[in-house]
C-alpha cells in the first residue's frame, strides 16, 4: 500500500515529541525519557480481540513513526538484506534507550530481534517510558477535533480524531437509551427470565452477528434514532468490552470495575441493576456506565441524586491545569459536605484517561496521582458508591460517563439516561400493601388480588394514563389508585412550592427583591439660557419638538375683554385622583406647581398650542413604548460565509416571520429552544427556534422564528396517465398514498437531520448542550391561548403551538403553579391559567379547553412535577398578582397557594362529606320543628306516626321549595288527609285558629287513611 504523509501533521507532530524530549527535565510529564538517548517502539503482531489496545501501538496509530533512514527488510522468499544489523548497531550504540518495557509482543521480525540481541555484547539500558507516552497522547490536536480525513492523506489506520470520539460517544449512548433502557423496561414489565450474560450478547448482536450467508448487519431500527450517526463507518465500529449487566442476583456481588463481566445468573426484578456500555470507532473509545433501580427506597433516591449533583459539579471543575489530585479531592469533599456517612463507601478512583487506549492509568483521577490536566483531554469519569446496604443486602450505584476539558467547563460527551425520571422504576403502587405478600413481586394475571379483585395493569407514555373504557372492578380500582397517586404527589408538590417561596423572599424585603421603587426622572431640555429658543423673548407659550419641551410664560400680560383660556395641568405627588397617585415624594417640604392657566383673545392660537402639546405627548410617549420594548432586544451577529468547506444547507423552505433576505442561521448562542415537528398528521414539517432574547426582523422583535416546508405535493396529473389504461379499481390511490407516505418519511427525515445539526453547532460553539425537542401530538388538547383555537402539544421542556401564528412556547421550568378555573359537573369547557415564578409576568390564560380532556391535561400537569389547583369560578389575576408582587414574603407567610385549594379531589371529598352532614342536620331540625309545633297546636294526631306530623304545620309554600313532584304529592296527600280529619271530629276547635293559606290541591298517588 501506498504511504502519504501529510507535510504539516507530520512537522507539526514530530516538533512536539522533539520539543517534549528536549524539555523533561522542566516538566514532570516527560520525566521519563529525561536521560534516554533513543526511543524504542516495537510493534509486532497486531493484538487479539480479547486483548486492550498496546500503549506502543496506540502511539504509533497517533504519531507517525519519525525514522531518518527507512530499513528495508526482505520479503518471503527473497534474500536476506542487512536492515537488521544497521538496526542493531545503531540500537546498541546508545547508553540508555528508552521502550514500553512491560508490554510483551510476538512476531516473525521480534523473533529474529530477540535473537540478534541476545547475541549482541553490548547492550543499552532499557527505561520504561509510559508515563511520557500518556502525555505525548492524551491532548488532541486541533486537527483531531475537526476531524476530516483529507483527500492527500492516505495511510492505513487514516488520523483519528476527536469526531471519532464524539461519534464513539453517540453511538454508546443511542445503543443505551434506544436498546438498552427499552428493553430493560420491558424486561422487569413482564419478569422475563433472562441472563445476565444473554441480555450482553443481545445488546452485543446490535452491531451485527453471524458470518457469511447468514450474517446480519447492524440494527438500523436502532442506530438511526441516534444523532450524528448518517455516515458511520460500520466496519470500524466495535465494542470495547462485552457489556456488564448486574443485578441482585449476580452471584459474584456488584463489582464497579471496567473489568468485570456478566454472570450467567438470572437477572433481579428488583433492586438495583448496573448496566456500563464501551464502545470504540476508528480505534477511539467512548464509555458509559447507569443504575436503574426498581421501587427504590429514599435513601437510594438521595444517593442518586448526589451522584448526579457531583458529576454536575466536577465538570466545572475539571480545566486546564487542575491536578488529577485535585479534581478527586474535591470530589471527596463535596460526598463529605453532602452526605458524610457516605465517604467511606466512595470510590478511590473517578476515573482515567481514555483515547486509542482505554484506560491509561498514567491520567488516573486518583488521589496520589500529581499529574496536570490540559484542555482537549477525554477522560472517563467513573463515580460510585460501593458495599451499599438496603435491608440486610448489599448494592452499588454508579454513574459512568465520557467526558472532555474544553475551556472552563467540562463537556459530556455521553448522554441520556440519566435523571431520576429515567433511571426508577416504580412497579408495585398500584397493589395492595399487605405484609404477608411480598411487595416486590406482581401477582399472575390469573390470581385475585387481597381486595378479591384483579390486579390492575395500566401503562403510561410521558405521564398519560391509557385506560381501557370497562366496568370491572380492576378499573375502577385502577382509577382510585391513580386519583390517589396524583392527590398525593400534588400534596408533596405543594408544600414543597410552599417552602420554597418562604426560603426565596425574605421577611422585610418588600415586594419583588431586587425591583427599584419609582422615583422622579430628570429632565434637562437646555444647558443654560443661552439655549433656550428665541421665541421665548415674546413671552408666549410655545411647543419646541426638537427639545420636546413645553415653554409657559409665568407672568405675562393681564388684559381685559373676551379671552380663551388654556389651562396646563402637571403630575404632582399627592394627587388623589388618576392612576399617578403612586408619584413618590423625592423632597416632602418642596413646592409643586399643580396647573398654570393662560387666557388669550386669540382663540386660534390657543386652539394650535393644545394641539402642539397633544401631539408632543403622544411623541414622546410612544417614544419611551418603543424604547421599552426594545430594551430586551439583542443585536445579531453578522453572517460570515464558510470557507473551505460546503456548507450545510436545508433548501425549498419558508420562514416565518417573513424575510426580505435571508441566507443562513447564526444564533447559536441565543437559541433557548429548538423544535423539530414532524409533518405526520399536519401539512407542514417545521423546524422551529425560540430565542433567550429577542431580535429585529424587518421592523419588528421576534422571540421565534420558523423554517417550514409544505409536507404533501399537490401537483399531480388527475386526468390519469399510460398506467391507468390497464389499471382497475384503487390502485392508483394506493400507489399515490404510499408515495405521499414515502415523500413525508423523507422530508422528516431531511429536517430531523439539520436541526440535530443545528444541536451539535450550538452545543460545540457555547459549551451548554442544546437538544432538539419534539412534540408529543398523542399528549394534546385544545385550548384558546390566545384569539383562536388551536392544539396545543407539550415537548420534554415546554408546552407549544407551532403550526401558525402566533406560536406559542412556555418553558415549563417557568411555570410556579396551573390553576384549572371553571371545572363544574355540567359544563363542557374548562379554562386553564399557567403562573410564572416570575410574578411580574402576566399569568398565561388557556381557555375553552374541553372537559373530556380534563384529566389528560391534569396528568400531563402532575406528570411533569407542576402543582395545580382547581376551582368552579374564574379568578380576576389582576389584583392578586399586584398583591403578591407588593410583598411576596407576606404572601407566603398567609399560605401562599393555599387560597387555590390545592389539590381538588380532596377538596372535592370533603367538601361532600360537610354538605351531607349539615343537610341531615338540617332535616332533623326542621322535624323535631314541625313535631312540636303539631303538639302544640293541635291533640287529635295520636294514633299517626312521624312522617304524617311532618310538613302538616307548615304553610305548603314554604316546604314546596326544592322538593320533586312525587315529594310534593305526599305531602299534599297528608295535608288532605288532616283535613278531613279535622273537619270530622274537630270542628269547633279548628275553626277558633287563623285560616291557613294552602296551594291548589296536587294529584295525589295514593288512597287516604281515616282514623280506626
Amino acid at each position: 500500500m501506498q504511504v502519504q504523509l501529510n507535510p504539516r501533521l507530520f512537522n507539526q507532530r514530530l516538533k512536539l515529541i522533539v520539543d517534549s524530549w528536549t524539555n523533561a527535565g522542566k516538566n514532570d510529564d516527560y520525566s521519563s525519557i529525561a536521560d534516554v538517548d533513543a526511543l524504542l517502539l516495537p510493534a509486532g503482531d497486531p493484538a487479539g480481540e480479547d486483548e486492550p489496545m498496546r500503549k506502543g501501538t496506540a502511539f504509533q496509530k497517533s504519531n507517525t513513526p519519525v525514522p531518518v533512514e527507512i530499513l528495508a527488510q526482505a520479503k518471503a522468499k527473497e534474500p536476506q538484506t542487512d536492515a537488521l544489523p544497521k538496526f542493531l548497531e545503531a540500537y546498541t550504540s546508545h547508553q540508555r534507550v528508552g521502550s514500553l518495557i512491560k508490554e510483551a509482543h510476538t512476531g516473525k521480525l521480534v523473533d529474529e530481534w530477540k535473537k540478534v540481541l541476545d547475541e549482541a555484547e553490548k547492550k543499552p539500558e532499557l527505561v520504561d517510558i509510559a508515563p511520557s507516552l500518556s502525555s505525548f497522547m492524551a491532548v488532541k490536536d486541533e486537527d483531531e477535533v475537526v476531524s476530516n480525513l483529507r483527500n492527500h492523506i492516505r495511510i492505513r489506520d487514516a488520523e483519528q480524531s476527536q469526531k471519532a470520539v464524539r461519534t464513539a460517544a453517540n453511538l454508546t449512548s443511542t445503543l443505551l437509551a434506544h436498546h438498552v433502557a427499552v428493553k430493560l423496561e420491558t424486561i422487569l414489565d413482564r419478569e422475563a427470565k433472562i441472563s445476565h450474560e444473554a441480555f450482553a450478547t443481545q445488546i452485543e448482536a446490535r452491531l451485527g452477528y453471524g458470518e457469511g450467508n447468514t450474517a446480519k448487519g447492524p440494527d438500523m431500527k436502532v442506530w438511526s434514532k441516534g444523532r450524528g450517526l448518517n455516515d458511520v463507518d460500520w466496519a470500524s465500529t466495535e465494542f470495547c468490552y462485552s457489556p456488564i449487566i448486574q443485578s441482585q442476583s449476580t452471584s459474584t456481588g456488584y463489582d464497579l470495575r471496567s473489568s468485570a463481566e456478566s454472570s450467567p445468573d438470572d437477572m433481579a426484578h428488583k433492586g438495583v441493576l448496573l448496566v456500563a456500555l464501551g464502545m470504540r470507532y476508528k480505534g477511539y473509545c467512548a464509555n458509559l456506565g447507569r443504575s436503574f433501580i426498581v421501587d427504590p427506597s429514599k435513601e437510594q433516591e438521595a444517593i442518586y441524586s448526589l451522584l448526579s449533583s457531583l458529576q454536575a459539579e466536577l465538570l466545572t471543575v475539571l480545566k486546564d491545569g487542575t491536578t488529577a489530585r485535585d479534581v478527586y479531592l474535591h470530589a471527596l469533599a463535596y460526598v463529605k459536605e453532602k452526605k458524610p456517612e457516605l465517604e467511606k463507601h466512595f470510590v478511590k478512583s473517578i476515573g482515567h484517561g481514555m483515547g486509542m487506549e482505554f484506560r491509561d492509568s498514567a491520567y488516573l483521577l486518583s488521589a496520589k496521582n500529581g499529574r496536570k490536566l490540559r484542555n482537549g483531554m477525554v477522560f472517563n469519569l467513573t463515580l460510585g458508591f460501593q458495599e451499599l446496604e438496603e435491608n440486610g443486602k448489599k448494592y452499588a450505584l454508579h454513574l459512568v460517563d465520557t467526558i472532555q476539558l474544553a475551556g472552563e467547563k467540562a463537556v459530556c460527551l455521553t448522554y441520556g439516561v440519566k435523571s431520576v425520571k429515567d433511571t426508577m422504576f416504580f412497579l408495585n403502587q398500584d397493589m395492595d400493601e399487605d405484609k404477608s405478600s411480598k411487595p416486590t413481586k406482581k401477582a399472575p394475571a390469573t390470581k385475585v388480588a387481597a381486595n378479591g379483585s384483579s390486579p390492575a395493569k395500566h401503562k403510561t407514555a410521558g405521564g398519560k394514563v391509557l385506560r381501557n373504557k370497562t366496568r370491572s372492578a380492576a378499573h375502577d380500582e385502577m382509577l382510585h389508585s391513580t386519583v390517589a397517586k396524583i392527590t398525593e404527589h400534588q400534596r408533596e408538590l405543594h408544600q414543597k412550592l410552599q417552602s420554597e417561596g418562604l426560603a426565596k423572599y425574605s421577611e422585610g424585603g418588600g415586594g419583588l427583591g431586587g425591583k427599584e421603587g419609582k422615583t422622579w426622572k430628570r429632565f434637562q431640555s437646555y444647558k443654560g439660557e443661552a439655549g433656550l429658543p428665541r421665541e421665548v423673548e415674546s413671552m408666549r407659550i410655545f411647543v419646541d419638538r426638537k427639545a420636546q419641551t413645553i415653554i409657559l410664560p409665568i407672568h405675562g400680560k393681564n388684559d381685559e375683554g373676551e379671552f380663551t383660556y388654556l389651562r396646563v395641568n402637571f403630575q404632582t405627588p399627592g394627587q388623589l385622583a388618576g392612576k399617578k397617585e403612586d408619584t413618590p415624594f423625592e423632597d416632602p417640604d418642596a413646592t409643586f406647581i399643580r396647573s398654570l392657566t393662560y387666557r388669550s383673545a386669540d382663540g386660534h392660537r390657543f386652539d394650535a398650542v393644545s394641539k402642539q402639546i397633544t401631539d408632543l405627548k403622544k411623541e414622546v410617549n410612544k417614544r419611551e413604548q418603543q424604547k421599552k420594548e426594545m430594551a430586551d432586544v439583542i443585536e445579531q451577529d453578522i453572517l460570515v460565509e464558510v470557507k473551505g468547506r460546503r456548507p450545510t444547507k436545508l433548501p425549498e423552505v419558508f420562514i416565518r416571520p417573513a424575510l426580505d433576505v435571508s441566507n443562513g442561521f447564526t444564533e447559536n448562542s441565543n437559541v433557548k429552544h429548538l423544535f423539530f415537528q414532524p409533518c405526520d398528521h399536519e401539512l407542514l414539517v417545521i423546524i422551529h427556534v425560540h430565542l433567550k432574547a429577542p431580535i429585529m426582523i424587518g421592523k419588528k422583535k421576534a422571540h421565534d422564528v420558523q423554517f417550514y416546508r409544505e409536507a404533501s405535493d399537490v401537483q399531480f396529473d388527475e386526468t390519469g396517465n399510460r398506467k391507468r389504461k390497464y389499471r382497475y379499481g384503487d390502485e392508483d390511490e394506493i400507489e399515490l398514498e404510499q408515495q405521499e407516505r414515502k415523500r413525508r418519511q423523507m422530508v422528516n427525515k431531511e429536517f430531523k437531520q439539520f436541526s440535530e445539526k443545528i444541536a451539535e453547532a450550538a452545543t460545540a460553539s457555547t459549551g451548554d448542550t442544546l437538544e432538539v425537542d419534539i412534540p408529543f401530538r398523542e399528549l394534546s388538547f385544545e385550548g384558546v391561548p390566545i384569539r383562536q383555537n388551536v392544539r396545543l402539544q407539550p415537548t420534554t421542556e415546554c408546552l407549544v403551538h407551532l403550526s401558525d401564528p402566533p406560536f406559542l412556547v412556555v418553558t415549563l421550568a417557568d411555570i410556579e403553579i396551573a390553576s384549572l378555573e371553571r371545572v363544574q359537573f355540567g359544563l363542557k369547557q374548562f379554562d386553564m391559567v399557567l403562573i410564572f415564578k416570575d410574578f411580574t409576568k402576566t399569568p398565561l390564560h388557556i381557555n375553552s379547553i374541553p372537559s373530556s380532556q380534563l384529566d389528560d391535561v391534569k396528568n400531563w400537569l402532575d406528570s411533569v412535577d407542576i402543582p395545580l389547583a382547581e376551582g368552579p369560578v374564574n379568578l380576576n389575576w389582576g389584583p392578586i398578582m399586584k398583591t403578591i408582587n407588593d410583598d411576596p414574603y407576606e404572601f407566603f407567610q398567609g399560605g401562599g397557594w393555599t387560597f387555590l385549594g390545592g389539590t381538588a379531589n380532596e377538596e372535592q371529598s370533603e367538601a361532600e362529606d360537610q354538605s351531607d352532614s349539615e343537610s341531615e342536620f338540617e332535616a332533623e331540625g326542621e322535624e323535631s320543628a314541625s313535631s312540636e309545633s303539631e303538639e302544640e297546636e293541635s291533640d287529635y294526631n295520636d294514633g299517626s306516626d312521624a312522617s304524617e306530623d311532618e310538613g302538616s304545620a307548615s304553610d305548603f309554600d314554604e316546604v314546596s321549595e326544592g322538593d320533586d313532584w312525587d315529594e310534593l304529592e305526599r305531602k299534599a296527600a297528608r295535608a288532605d288527609k288532616k283535613r278531613i280529619e279535622t273537619g270530622k271530629g274537630h270542628e269547633s276547635e279548628d275553626s277558633d285558629r287563623p285560616k291557613k293559606k294552602v296551594a291548589p290541591k296536587a294529584k295525589t298517588n295514593g288512597k287516604s287513611k281515616g282514623k280506626a
